[in-house]
Formats: structure tokens, C-alpha cells, sequence
């Protein structure tokens, strides 16, 4: 079994020097009253702070062009106390409403992805495993810190030699008279040298040395030695965020240990999946900015006399756009209802998988061709278009790197149609719940029998088409709630025309393999010289 975790290996060049400190982060504001709160004043309040925020010229140049953010941003951003949101009122909160927080990240990513990871990184990756796994005493005494003075957390799992392969990680721990002493080495963490809190990851050292198979979970806090920044990353993108290479070394207490269901990687399982579901909430925001500002352009800037907006190519663009915007919104409606904080999602691996790599091909597919629109002045680096170019493509890579879950969802439904001993891939889909209303719309393209010796190439495209139509599905249903008509409809011919194309490649295309290189093979000019 393999768990696919923030990113792949990635090795980075050392730097010579001790890492420089980053600065804290203080919130002197004292938190506003949520008690009967009203969501939609807050959301009001934080969408009109985070415009005058991002869209200042200064703190725009600041955020786009320098590495990781200054503390005043930060501060400005956080006096409007959005994680609340994902913080229950049990624990001086707005009441952790899975839809309200998907909202406050959509609300982020409209000014600022980045942001919008941030507060993904604290809501899914901390507060919520947090909230349903630690000790209740521990988990009230920090999330008081969370209301009254805005702490941050993060998660660790990722180590140097095991990116998609977690489960083999190295990080270990053993006992103590007090708690645990956990030893290891983790990188590519968000927030690196900023949270207050982290989740430590790690297997049991048993006597002979040999590290069990499950996976236990720790809470650190940053107050205490035993997490140091070895080296900071620079990153391709999200430069508001800070990552890097951390040491560990902690003793951690007894009550800060997490209490698992059954196993560590059951809980780690709901964990992803949880994280994995809130991803539309941070693509919702990021893809409405992105059609906006395109539209601005293209109805504005006028080429060979007419505006671009005239040019079929471009509209295609832009109609392509509103449908990865519907098609969001309908991953949004799906997880408001589907995930609340009380739900064990450990057994939620298709549309938890479908949903993240498919919003988030979605979001770099959209900012390759607002680039592509925008032109020459889409190339700078303060430009929406480019810093949206870079700023996604992480999200394809990690909590899972798409061609991964990809052929996990293709495995998962193969598994499930011998269990059923569906007779063609249709008669599946047409049974299962996740697909039920979009089958309709692919009868005769998908009324075959699975080959049984599908290569991995075509494991990955067929778990692309099956993404696909689980979030066909959704937007049926979306339709079904009264969203706008045209827009549904347009989406649904957008979708199931990407789905005949992507059955087309597993139906016709051979599997070409690597040319083995040797000496001069692909010396073109000696050709010429000869």
C-alpha cells in the first residue's frame, strides 16, 4: 500500500551558511466575539481587508517578488482571525462548518493562493486532525492559543528519500519514563520556522532497531527545542510560504501523542482524504480571479481591430475557464456536505483522489492559458498570470502527485468491478454512486470490458477519465440544486468532451517505449556531415 504524501524526492543544494531566523509572527489584536457569530459579516469583512491588503502596489511587489512575507502582512491578514473558522465553538470558534471554510479559502485564493494554502495548511492539516484525534484537554489548551493569539501549525511527513512513499519513512520514536523522544528528518513542510505547532510523523523503534509498519502521530510545540530549520528552500513558487529542511529531536509528551482509530495509517488516511476534499475551496477563489482578470483583458485589449474576445480561439479559452470554475463549485457543494468534521473519511479514496488532481489540473490548465492570453506582459513574475503558472503547479505534486492518484482511482474501480463482476466499465458506472447520473452521457463510449494488462501509462489516463466523471457527476447534481443552467450545460459538454479524448488514448494508442541512447544517437548535424 502506498500513501502519496506532500511531494517527490526532492534533493536541494545546502547552503553554507546557518539558516537565518525568520521572524515571528505576533498578533496583539484580541480576538473578536464569535459566540452566535454571523459567517456571512465576517466573510464580508475579511474579503474587503484581504483586497486593501493584496491589491496595495507595495504589498503586492512585496508578496510576488521577495521570499517568504513580511510579518506586518501577515499581522493585517490574520487581526480578521479567519482560522476560527475551522475551529469548533466548543473551542472559540465559528463552529468548523466544512462549507464556511471552504468559503473563507475561497475568499483567499481570490487575492492570494498562497494565503489560501496557509490557511489550508492550519484548517486541514493541524486543527482538523487535531480536533478529532488529540486528547481533549491538550487540544483545548492549544486551540485557545489558535483563538486568543492567532497560533499557526503545520504538519511533517515528508522526508529526503521518502516523498510518495511514506509509509517508509524513517522518522522513529521510542518510549520515555514521560512520553516519547522522536528522531528524524522531514523537508518540504509548509510554514517551515513559523508554526507554532506541528505534527510530527514517525514509526516505533522496536529493541533489535526495526521500525514498525504503522505510523504514529505527535504534537510539538514550537516553545520547546527539538525541531530545527537546517536550510530553507527556494522554493519555485508560493514565495509567501516558508519550507525547508527541519531537523528533529524532541521529547514530546505523553498526552501530546494522537489516539488513533485502529492504525496510524487509518488515520492518515482520513486525514489526506480530508485535506485532499477541502482542495476546490483554495481552487475556487484562485480560478474566479483568473477568469476575471482574463476577461478584463480580453474584452480590453484589441488586436487587428477588434477586441480578443471576438476571436473564436479565445473564446474557447475563456468558456473553457467558466467550466473549470462550475466544475469547482460543484466540488465545493460536494464536500460541504460530504465531509464534516465527524465523518471518518479513511474509506473516501476516489473522491477524494478524483477531486484533487482533477480541481488541480484544472487550476494550472487555467493558468497556462491566462499566460497564454495575457501575452508578453503575463511573463513578469509580479504578473497574475505568471506567479499563477507557478504558484499551481505544486498542487499537482503535493498530498499526492496526480499521475499517482491517477492510477490509484484506476486500481481502486477495477478492484471494485471484479467484486461486483460488472461486465463492461458502463455497467459499473452506471451502478456506482459517485458516477450513477454522468453514465448516461458516456454509454457508448464506455460500454467495453476493462483489459485486465493495462499499462501504467494507460492505469493513469483511464484514472484521469474516471476522475473526470465523478466530477461530471457532481456538476449534474449542482444542476439538480438550481445553479445556473447554461453554465451546467456548457460544462457538461466540456467534460464529456475531454473524456472521449482521454478513452481514445487508451483505446488506440500503442505503448511506445524510451529509445536506449548510445554515442551519437541523437546527433542530428553529423547526419548532415557525413
Amino acid at each position: 500500500m502506498r500513501i502519496c504524501n506532500a511531494c517527490n524526492t526532492i534533493k536541494s543544494v545546502s547552503l553554507k551558511e546557518e539558516p537565518k531566523k525568520l521572524p515571528k509572527l505576533e498578533i496583539t489584536e484580541s480576538p473578536r466575539s464569535v459566540g452566535n457569530h454571523n459567517f456571512n459579516d465576517f466573510l464580508n469583512r475579511y474579503r474587503l481587508s484581504l483586497k486593501n491588503i493584496f491589491r496595495d502596489p507595495h504589498n503586492h511587489q512585496a508578496v510576488s517578488l521577495n521570499r517568504t512575507v513580511s510579518p506586518k502582512i501577515v499581522s493585517e491578514v490574520m487581526r480578521q482571525f479567519p482560522l476560527q473558522v475551522f475551529l469548533s465553538e466548543e473551542h472559540g470558534g465559528m463552529g468548523a462548518n466544512t462549507g464556511e471554510c471552504l468559503a473563507m479559502l475561497e475568499a483567499s485564493s481570490y487575492e492570494s493562493l498562497p494565503l489560501s494554502l496557509m490557511m489550508g495548511i492550519n484548517g486541514a492539516l493541524f486543527i482538523q486532525p487535531v480536533t478529532r484525534y488529540a486528547d481533549k484537554s491538550e487540544a483545548r489548551n492549544i486551540f485557545k492559543r489558535f483563538a486568543a493569539e492567532q497560533a499557526m501549525g503545520g504538519l511533517m511527513i515528508t522526508e529526503p528519500d521518502y516523498g510518495s512513499d511514506a509509509l517508509h519513512m524513517q522518522s522513529r520514536f521510542t518510549g520515555t519514563e514521560s512520553g516519547y523522544h522522536v528522531k528524524g528528518l522531514k523537508h518540504w513542510a509548509g510554514l517551515t520556522g513559523w508554526a507554532d505547532y506541528w505534527i510530527l510523523t514517525a514509526r516505533e523503534q522496536k529493541k533489535d532497531g526495526s521500525l514498525a509498519r504503522d505510523i504514529d502521530f505527535f504534537i510539538h510545540d514550537s516553545r520547546n527545542s527539538g525541531v530545527e530549520v537546517e536550510e530553507y528552500f527556494n522554493n519555485l513558487g508560493l514565495y509567501m510560504l516558508p519550507y525547508g529542511r527541519n531537523r528533529i529531536d524532541a521529547y514530546i509528551p505523553e498526552s501530546h501523542r494522537l489516539i488513533k482509530p485502529s492504525t496510524g495509517i487509518k488515520l492518515l488516511l482520513d486525514m489526506l482524504h480530508r485535506s485532499r476534499l477541502q482542495f476546490p475551496g483554495m481552487a475556487s477563489g484562485f480560478l474566479k480571479r483568473i477568469l476575471d482578470d482574463a476577461m478584463v483583458h480580453v474584452t480590453s485589449r484589441h488586436v487587428g481591430g477588434r477586441a480578443l474576445f471576438q476571436y473564436d480561439q479565445v473564446r474557447e479559452r475563456i468558456q473553457r475557464m467558466q467550466a473549470w470554475v462550475t466544475s469547482c463549485s460543484a466540488m465545493c457543494a460536494f464536500t460541504s456536505v460530504q465531509a464534516p468534521i465527524d465523518r471518518d473519511l479513511s474509506a473516501m479514496d476516489v473522491a477524494a483522489n478524483a477531486i484533487k488532481s482533477v480541481v488541480t489540473d484544472m487550476m494550472q490548465e487555467a493558468s497556462q492559458s491566462f499566460l497564454q492570453l495575457s501575452g508578453a506582459v503575463g511573463y513578469r513574475l509580479d504578473h497574475m498570470a505568471g506567479r499563477a503558472v507557478v504558484d499551481s503547479r505544486p498542487f499537482q505534486i503535493f498530498e499526492g502527485s496526480n499521475d499517482i492518484l491517477y492510477q490509484q482511482i484506476t486500481e481502486s474501480i477495477v478492484k471494485r468491478m471484479k467484486k461486483e463482476k460488472a461486465a463492461s466499465l458502463y455497467a459499473f458506472l452506471e451502478e456506482y454512486e459517485l458516477t450513477a447520473k454522468a453514465s448516461g452521457y458516456l454509454r457508448s463510449v464506455t460500454d467495453f470490458a476493462l483489459s485486465p494488462a493495462l499499462s501504467q501509462r494507460k492505469q493513469v489516463a483511464l484514472g484521469k477519465m474516471l476522475g473526470l466523471t465523478v466530477v461530471l457527476n457532481l456538476v449534474i447534481e449542482l444542476g439538480e440544486k438550481g445553479f445556473q443552467s447554461q453554465l451546467i450545460q456548457n460544462t457538461i459538454g466540456t467534460l464529456t468532451s475531454d473524456i472521449n479524448k482521454i478513452l481514445n488514448y487508451v483505446h488506440e494508442s500503442a505503448d511506445i517505449n524510451p529509445v536506449d541512447l548510445k554515442d551519437d544517437a541523437t546527433d542530428w548535424f553529423g547526419i548532415l556531415t557525413r
